[in-house]
């Protein structure tokens, strides 16, 4: 486990042969981690559209012109309906997502505490990704049971003023510090096929490694091209390039679960069972990932099956230091 990572250090394993890229990581995600097991996660939007921002692949923000429709937040009914028929069919964290900017301590607020609480009572790992959070409101969102925290770099810091205006990127790295000090497991990953450079891949993954604490979990995900955007006319990445960053992270952070995320539905079954290899070992499973099309349940099902990959067990890293310290 090393946060001190340099640039170049990076640098050479990326641009490695992309056999020999793969072998390595494959060898190093083999010797830290249960190699057949995949966690499962349910990304639900529970407040969908009318964002303030303008991250630029985001359909959700109110100054683009999308599909998409602008819904109030959800009833905790009826998100406690999508985490129960998720944990069914095979999911062990729920994690919920607000178009916000960041969060308000206003009755909504108060509202997503009790939902977070009603998700932990169904034995899930519970997620949010709801904009930026003060140091409280991390805080009250660990007390009401939150396990993990969701706030993407996105790109580097270099280029990220060319993708959003309306935050900085010292207000992500602020709010994922505010998360850890909350105790709140950090997710934490970013979005290639954003018009970026190889370069700038490699300085998101330098920031991520050398964090005080690398994420528990790094989403990578290739960009969803979205009618509306400033980003519709951009080229879908190559599969390669998928294959290339999760690799490069799982030798980085060999702990960490590396998430393969958005972008799969462009993917075919050997693809992806390459990113497996390369040290992706999570996935999210249903229809959606808030807005953009995902894999259904039963395609990821029968994925697992032919490929002898088995759920991950919801809490598992710390039944197994329960299980050390007695």
């Amino acid at each position: 486990m090393r946060n001190n990572w340099t640039i170049e250090e990076i640098k050479d394993i990326y641009n490695k042969p992309l056999l020999e890229l793969v072998y390595e990581a494959a060898t190093v995600h083999r010797n830290n981690q249960q190699t057949a097991e995949v966690q499962v996660c349910t990304l639900l939007s529970i407040k969908t559209g009318g964002c303030s921002e303008d991250c630029a692949y985001c359909p959700q923000a109110a100054r683009y012109h999308t599909d998409v429709t602008v819904q109030p937040l959800m009833q905790k009914d009826t998100v406690l309906e999508y985490a129960k028929k998720a944990k069914e069919a095979g999911s062990t964290r729920f994690c919920m997502g607000a178009a916000w900017r960041e969060v308000r301590d206003n009755r909504d607020f108060d509202r997503v505490l009790d939902m977070v609480k009603g998700v932990n009572e169904l034995g899930m790992e519970v997620c949010c990704t709801l904009g930026m959070l003060t140091e409280s409101q991390a805080q009250k969102l660990a007390d009401a049971g939150l396990y993990a925290y969701n706030h993407n770099l996105d790109t580097s810091n270099e280029y990220y003023g060319e993708i959003i205006t309306t935050r900085t990127y010292d207000d992500r790295l602020k709010t994922l510090d505010n998360v850890r000090k909350a105790g709140v497991s950090v997710c934490c990953g970013g979005i290639i096929g954003l018009g970026e450079t190889h370069e700038d891949r490699i300085k998101m993954l330098h920031t991520l490694a050398t964090l005080p604490e690398h994420p528990e979990s790094v989403p990578v995900n290739a960009l969803v091209p979205v009618d509306g955007t400033p980003l519709a006319n951009n080229q879908r990445v190559d599969v390669w390039d998928m294959v290339r960053m999760i690799a490069t992270a799982r030798i980085l952070m060999p702990k960490a679960m590396v998430r393969l995320s958005a972008g799969r539905t462009a993917m075919n079954l050997a693809e992806q069972a390459l990113c497996f290899m390369a040290g992706a070992n999570s996935i999210f499973a249903g229809e959606k990932l808030l807005t953009t099309p995902n894999p259904s349940f039963e395609e990821d099902q029968a994925m697992f099956q032919l490929l002898g990959l088995t759920p991950r067990e919801a809490f598992k890293s710390e039944k197994e230091m329960a299980s050390l310290v007695s």
